[in-house]
């Protein structure tokens, strides 16, 4: 029995999708691509159709778990992010667009529907009468000192003091009855024939538009006005003022005063050194503040670290001044390179540019041709003083010896010729048994010129006597500072 053949099935029709496959060669036109295959258009159609309903179906899931029945935009970003696909720009939940129907276009009847966001009206006289709004400046960071031992400093950054209300006479009053010490109002300096009297100083302050003050207890203000007034020759007593030394050298509870203390000795060494001509009055005040800033260096307790910027030029002012009085100004310029290099020795490792800028500074006041002889003479005591290499880098590297030796006589026998040696013997010590450079010998020659251009016609005889001298002086290598 011969079996019928099986009736062939005809193809399944495709349906259409949501995604049109025209839509697909719209897009692929704009891309460049034309003539798309019909076969490529409707997969290209249906995997985008796909993924549609793959990023509602995961944002229908962020709705659900939000207990919301409004499928929103902030849903469909949720979704592509969880799919690994970029997410929209542009719309927000807050503000969720508008759209509207774009009316039918009678020459392509098969168009269908066209969906647009409407875009708001604005009136241009609306635009002009509104106020601009000026856009702030971005966020930055910057760093201040908000206290430095319990003292406000005077910046923008920091709020202003609130202002007291001292009337004169109540003040006056005070004043008399604490033995001259103000208990709102506290001096800088203390009073004396030539300053102003607290009463004086407090009116002045009255009128200032910005003051920072610190409130200080009376047992304070007694004591800065009694140290002071001990401190300053001549009237101070020689006892009073070693005891004073004493306490500002190992007493722990002048913290509060530090800042007043410094201003006060920067103060005084401005306004001993602006005369001009130095009397030995003026030596032995400059003594006494040096010695008040040797004794504050000297105390552990006290937080010294935020104030050298205040302290270090009235060290150096002292140093590199070029008309000391001549009883004292050994002992003064002694006194401050002694101070830098206890600053050096205690500081640098907390400042690491410390060292540069001080030596730097000694270097700018000893090869300059325009300082005078007693300002090249506390440069290379201050040199001397911090240690071999920066007298090295001072008087040979940078020919501070030269620029000394020019403004020397022929067979000058000064003290500062004298401070030079010194300093080129600390370099390379001379030998015990020295032997002359020879001329006629071609390495001692070229020697020779090198040892006039580096240290100076006069200096470079005064070193061609001993040869191990100037070839230790020339060829050992100085450290960069």
């Amino acid at each position: 029995m011969n079996k019928q053949a099986p009736k062939a099935r005809p193809a399944p029709a495709k349906v259409p999708g949501i995604y049109k496959v025209d839509s697909v060669r719209d897009v692929a036109e704009s891309l460049n691509l034309p003539n798309l295959p019909d076969a490529v258009a409707s997969a290209l159609a249906s995997d985008v159709e796909y993924r549609i309903q793959q990023v509602v179906e995961e944002a229908a899931r962020f709705m659900r778990h939000a207990k919301r029945t409004t499928l929103t935009t902030a849903d469909i970003d949720q979704a592509l992010r969880v799919l690994n696909i970029e997410p929209l720009y542009g719309h927000f939940p807050h503000n969720p667009p508008a759209f509207r129907r774009a009316l039918p276009f009678p020459q392509m009847q098969t168009a269908g529907s066209v969906y647009f966001v409407e875009d708001e009206e604005i009136e241009f006289d609306r635009v002009i009468r509104e106020e601009k709004i000026s856009m702030p400046k971005g966020v930055s960071w910057t760093a201040h000192w908000l206290a430095v031992e319990g003292v406000q400093p005077l910046i923008p950054e920091n709020p202003p003091a609130a202002p007291r209300e001292i009337d004169p006479d109540s003040a006056a009053a005070k004043t008399s009855t604490a033995n001259g010490v103000s208990g709102s109002v506290f001096p800088l300096t203390p009073p004396s024939s030539d300053r102003p009297s607290p009463i004086q100083s407090g009116k002045q302050t009255q009128q200032q538009n910005v003051l920072v003050k610190q409130t200080l207890s009376r047992e304070l203000q007694l004591y800065y006005t009694r140290l002071t007034s001990s401190l300053l020759p001549p009237t101070s007593d020689p006892a009073k003022r070693t005891a004073a030394l004493a306490s500002l050298r190992h007493d722990a509870g002048l913290s509060p005063l530090l800042s007043y203390l410094v201003h006060w000795v920067g103060e005084g060494v401005v306004n001993t050194l602006r005369g001009g001509s130095q009397t030995e009055t003026d030596g032995k005040l400059l003594e006494v503040y040096l010695d008040v800033i040797a004794a504050l260096l000297d105390n552990q307790t006290l937080g010294v670290e935020p104030y050298l910027h205040q302290i270090l030029p009235s060290v150096f002012s002292i140093l590199l001044y070029s008309s000391l009085p001549p009883s004292n100004a050994i002992h003064l310029r002694t006194t401050a390179a002694q101070i830098l290099a206890h600053l050096l020795t205690h500081y640098s490792m907390t400042y690491p540019g410390l060292p540069t800028k001080i030596v730097k500074t000694l270097i700018v006041g000893l090869i300059d041709n325009k300082k005078s002889r007693a300002t090249h003479e506390g440069a290379i005591r201050g040199l001397m003083a911090i240690g071999k290499e920066a007298l090295r880098q001072g008087l040979v590297n940078r020919s501070g010896a030269r620029t000394v030796g020019e403004k020397c006589m022929p067979g000058e026998s000064s003290q500062l010729v004298e401070l030079v040696m010194d300093g080129l013997k600390l370099i390379h010590p001379p030998s015990a048994h020295p032997v002359p450079l020879d001329p006629n010998s071609s390495a001692d020659s070229e020697l020779i010129e090198k040892l006039h251009a580096t240290l100076g016609d006069f200096f470079a005889e005064r070193v061609v006597s001993d040869a191990e001298w100037a070839r230790g002086i020339l060829s050992d290598e100085a450290s960069v500072l």
